[in-house]
């Protein structure tokens, strides 16, 4: 199964965006499934403010495993996670025209009247997956070109 596949399948099994990207990578770089789902839980939604979108905090989280920091003397990590995480976002946005999940579903979704507009206009099941679905092509194509 694909990356684009197995996160799509996990949000379609109503796992947020975040955990769905997440969890779609995470065995590669060491964490199970198990744990990529329970990190990723509270990201969703945007940090349920309508922040950044989900799927990017995800995708960033994947990121982090591959490229980030663990070690205080390691500048050289600090500098490449840095540069993947801005090249992440800036393709995000230059795709998607925003990386904020209320710029991208067009509503504030801190409120029950913009979740309640979301789910009348089937945002989370028709547009949230194609965000999902952004996310993991920008995140294989960053680790292919490492």
């Amino acid at each position: 199964m694909s990356h684009v596949e197995e996160a799509l399948k996990y949000f379609k099994e109503q796992f947020h965006c975040s955990q769905a990207v997440f969890a779609a990578f995470s065995e590669e770089y060491g964490v199970s499934k198990q744990h990529a789902l329970k990190i990723g839980g509270c990201f969703g939604s945007g940090m349920r403010k309508g922040e950044v979108c989900g799927a990017c905090t995800g995708a960033l989280m994947v990121l982090g495993l591959k490229y980030g920091k663990s070690d205080v003397d390691d500048t050289e990590s600090k500098l490449k996670s840095d540069e993947v995480c801005d090249t992440f976002l800036d393709e995000f946005k230059k795709e998607n025209g925003s990386y904020i999940c209320n710029d991208l579903l067009q509503c504030d979704i801190s409120t029950q009247e913009g979740i309640q507009y979301a789910l009348d206009n089937n945002l989370f099941t028709e547009f949230c997956p194609k965000m999902v679905e952004s996310a993991v092509l920008i995140t294989e194509k960053i680790l292919n070109d490492d």
